[in-house]
């Protein structure tokens, strides 16, 4: 049997200490995602590493990261990421969106991202699946709600046609979207762990983009709170594979 083969597209630059603890964000996609016989790239896009056109057939799925740019902002990669997105829509292929990659990969089927209104989501938010669910996730018998970490402050304002929210919270209205049967987007983070994000909010607090108050409660949140973890890592493994 032909080994399955993915790839994460990444959207971010690893820091000394995701490098030095993780490995690197790729690192940390492949322990939450990766199976025994699969082949796993990366591509990092941010730096203008793209897969080519004729590469694309060799791939069953490509996970799309977080970042620290803007998925509604306009530099160069982002526009070719926004093109590579749509021909793989094209292609059929199966699309993971972490954050940035369930906002840019809204973008790229039409829908409409912004900069929130209600500002940062840092922390540990509890969200909730819709009642009506596609009869494939409802399958996995999760929970009516699952905690997952959050760090954004950009979301999709407007869905693309012909595509369904799964998830919301009380701060995002689309914390989930399907669109189709090869696409699913998550704007938290499901493979982030607390240290991870404790790392992120002293980084945001040095480029001064969250203030100490923000970061104060956003610490707290995540102390007092677990996220649902295992729960997530079986619903990406099992849409990415075709479980689903």
């Amino acid at each position: 049997m032909e080994k399955k083969r993915f790839a994460v597209l990444l959207c971010a630059e690893d820091s000394e200490y995701v490098k030095k603890v993780h490995g690197g964000y790729f690192e940390v996609f492949v322990k939450m995602l990766a199976e025994e016989g699969e082949t796993w790239d990366v591509y990092k896009v941010a730096r203008g590493e793209f897969p080519k056109d004729h590469d694309l057939p060799l791939y069953h799925g490509f996970v799309i990261t977080g970042s620290c740019s803007d998925a509604h902002g306009d530099d160069e990669w982002v526009r070719h990421l926004l093109s590579l997105l749509r021909k793989l829509d094209s292609l059929n292929k199966k699309l993971l969106g972490i954050c940035f990659g369930h906002q840019i990969l809204g973008r790229a089927l039409g829908g409409k991202v912004i900069r929130s209104p209600s500002g940062w989501d840092i922390g540990v938010r509890t969200v909730t699946f819709s009642p009506s669910l596609p009869l494939a996730l409802s399958s996995l018998d999760l929970p009516s709600r699952l905690s997952i970490i959050e760090c954004h402050r950009d979301e999709i304002r407007e869905l693309p046609v012909k595509a369904d929210v799964i998830a919301w919270s009380d701060k995002t209205g689309i914390e989930m979207f399907r669109y189709g049967d090869h696409i699913m987007g998550i704007q938290g983070h499901p493979e982030y762990s607390k240290d991870i994000l404790l790392h992120l909010i002293d980084c945001l607090i040095q480029r001064d983009y969250i203030i100490d108050d923000l970061a104060v409660q956003a610490r707290e949140k995540i102390a007092k709170w677990e996220p649902d973890k295992e729960a997530w890592k079986r619903l990406c493994v099992s849409f990415l594979k075709g479980r689903l």
